[in-house]
């Protein structure tokens, strides 16, 4: 299958300059590799009524296109079904019953996050299985054989990350993110990723569980983030910060786009012409502060 790079936005709401930013550096490392570029929206979970609309409009306002159909995970639940099942048929799942809450509260390994998985559920009998299946849905967790995972990205390089008996798929029967992408990027031939830096942590158990599948690991490029001038990262509480809302003061699309463009120390003119002087090596590593309209 073709190579190909991807921007995957959740239908939550309209695109910030932080996500259009980042729409842009995953069109440039795709386009400048000779790679196809793909949009796939991340509607599992989240889904505002016009969401979908608003993105794809938006993203072309600043240049940014995309060779095919729009793809959407709702649309995918059997290949997430099978790839579960595969798994179950390995051993390498188990039920769970345990609330947020209790996972919170429960003692973790020692260097572990707060947050991550005790393996609680992990050694259930068959009677204290039953006995809670009675009481609620179960979620189903990966039985991991690894405490870590070592990821090669290409702005951060080397990146070791805990990886525990994450979820697969929720209690209420939702695909959990972590299966779905990295089901969604292998079926698509997806083999470049380029996402904020905030999903890092989250990467080396996107990686081992493609190991365990079978799957191929992408190429990674996770890049700094927008923040305000507090530093937190840019959110639509931070003002003008949409395309709809910054036109309204007087910044159009191609503004913000030329606004994009030189925070990266690229031509403003269109991507195309920045796509002439884009390189990796030369990308800021910091979070670029957004100046505001």
């Amino acid at each position: 299958m073709t190579h190909a790079g991807r921007f995957a936005p959740s239908p939550s709401g309209e695109l910030h300059v932080g996500n259009l930013r980042t729409a842009i550096l995953a069109w440039l490392f795709a386009r400048s590799t000779g790679r196809r570029f793909l949009l796939r929206v991340e509607d599992l979970d989240r889904a505002r009524a016009g969401a979908e609309a608003a993105q794809l409009r938006d993203l072309a306002a600043v240049g940014v296109t995309w060779d095919g159909g729009v793809v959407r995970q709702t649309d995918r639940e059997p290949l997430y079904t099978a790839a579960i099942g595969e798994l179950a048929a390995a051993g390498l799942t188990y039920e769970c019953f345990c609330t947020r809450r209790e996972i919170q509260e429960a003692p973790s390994a020692p260097h572990a996050p707060q947050g991550a998985y005790p393996g609680t559920c992990r050694g259930l009998s068959a009677a204290e299985l039953e006995f809670k299946r009675s009481t609620r849905p179960a979620a189903i967790r990966l039985r991991s054989s690894v405490a870590e995972w070592t990821v090669e990205d290409m702005l951060h390089g080397s990146f070791t990350g805990v990886v525990d008996d994450f979820v697969l798929r929720r209690n209420d029967g939702v695909t959990a993110y972590n299966l779905a992408v990295v089901v969604d990027d292998a079926e698509q031939g997806i083999d470049q990723v380029v996402r904020g830096d905030d999903l890092l942590p989250s990467t080396p158990r996107q990686a081992y569980l493609a190991s365990l599948l079978n799957m191929p690991v992408p190429e990674y490029a996770h890049v700094p983030l927008v923040v305000n001038a507090d530093g937190a990262r840019l959110a639509k509480r931070d003002g003008a910060v949409t395309l709809g809302d910054l036109a309204a003061v007087g910044h159009p699309a191609e503004a913000v786009q030329r606004t994009i463009l030189q925070s990266l120390g690229l031509p403003g003119d269109s991507l195309e012409a920045a796509l002439e002087g884009f390189s990796p090596a030369r990308l800021p590593r910091e979070p670029w502060v957004w100046p505001g309209a």
